[in-house]
């Protein structure tokens, strides 16, 4: 059951988190605004589609983003007040331990946490296929970073593909070759001047094709010169696209399909994807850990007041933001695994956590 108090201190807690988090959205769209405006003129860019498609979804990354120190610095900032005000005195003296002063807080914490999870999982990234498609249509158009030549990939566990070069327009390829291996020899081999995608079908079709089959030392050939053939490959043309943010794009389950499917088909480094599925996990439990931090700090009053107290939340956000940065970057270069390149900032302010638990006023 939730006394006064708590009720008190939940209302307030997500009352200026709202508010808080209203404010730096609204500041952030003005920024953003103001930086693409040139675009959105030379593009002739529908005001719906700016609106609905773009900054909608935009508002939704925005928070995502930064929604931990969204929450610190609401935690300061009234908890800043209770104490400026004795309010925080008041409870203690009451009888009232810090233990349980804090029980409201976690409580809040947990709802804006649980939200986070859910956004980072799936409300964001299906946000993002809307705003990110945008900017790849009217402002950053030569984002795509996909391979498109010298293409090699698997496609089944004995069958390879590789391709010269690859045309995203007209979804043409060009000098084709299929090979089929089992154990260390060669059993067939497909070879195609062009293969051109069809997307009714989902088929391609192989021009001026030759088909080697091999049977120990008999090889039997069979050359298309001048034909056509349609053919079904595991393989389709988005697998030569990939932007720079395309992580971003996909929900946690296909994000997960996605770095199984890399692996089988031998494709670059799936480090990125991994580091990402564990992001959108990590960064709910860092709201916990830094309400705990901020009502440590502010529960205290002090000379400096609640400039002192943000001052000091906003150097801890930034000392936050900084090492998971840092993090992030070592386990996307292997230095670190996945797991604890995006767990360790978590790790380190739950250390940091304790002791100013330890340390707060009692």
């Amino acid at each position: 059951m939730l006394n006064i108090l708590d009720r008190y201190i939940i209302k307030k807690f997500l009352g200026t988190f709202l508010f808080t988090m209203a404010i730096f959205t609204m500041i952030a769209v003005v920024i953003d605004f103001s930086d693409k405006v040139e675009d959105f003129i030379e593009e002739q860019v529908p005001l719906s589609e700016m609106l609905f498609d773009y900054y909608i979804n935009f508002c939704l990354f925005m928070v995502g983003q930064l929604i931990p120190l969204y929450a610190l610095i609401s935690v300061i900032f009234f908890t800043s007040r209770l104490a400026s005000n004795s309010e925080m005195i008041s409870i203690l003296n009451a009888g009232v331990s810090f233990g349980r002063i804090l029980r409201p807080y976690l409580i809040s914490a947990g709802l804006i946490a649980g939200f986070h999870f859910i956004a980072n999982h799936y409300l964001i990234p299906e946000g993002n296929k809307s705003r990110l498609d945008f900017e790849h249509t009217y402002i950053w158009k030569s984002n795509d970073k996909g391979k498109k030549s010298n293409v090699h990939f698997f496609i089944g566990p004995e069958t390879t593909v590789y391709i010269k070069r690859f045309n995203k327009k007209n979804k043409t390829a060009d000098n084709f070759r299929l090979e089929q291996i089992q154990g260390n020899k060669m059993v067939y081999s497909l070879k195609a001047r062009k293969a051109i995608y069809t997307d009714s079908t989902e088929k391609w079709t192989l021009k001026d094709y030759e088909i080697h089959t091999f049977d120990g030392m008999k090889e039997s050939l069979n050359i298309g010169l001048k034909k056509s053939m349609d053919t079904t490959l595991n393989l389709r043309p988005e697998d030569f696209v990939r932007f720079l943010n395309q992580k971003d794009m996909l929900v946690t389950s296909d994000l997960k399909h996605a770095i199984l499917r890399d692996r089988e088909r031998g494709v670059g480094n799936t480090k990125e994807y991994q580091v990402e599925v564990e992001r959108r996990s990590s960064e709910p439990f860092s709201i916990i850990i830094l309400t705990i931090i901020g009502v440590a700090i502010a529960g205290r009053k002090v000379r400096g007041g609640m400039g002192l107290h943000l001052l000091l939340g906003v150097i801890c956000g930034a000392v936050y933001i900084f090492l998971i940065k840092f993090s992030i970057t070592f386990a996307n270069n292997d230095v670190l695994s996945p797991v604890m390149g995006v767990w360790l900032p978590n790790i380190v302010f739950s250390l940091v956590a304790i002791y100013l638990f330890s340390k707060a006023q009692k």
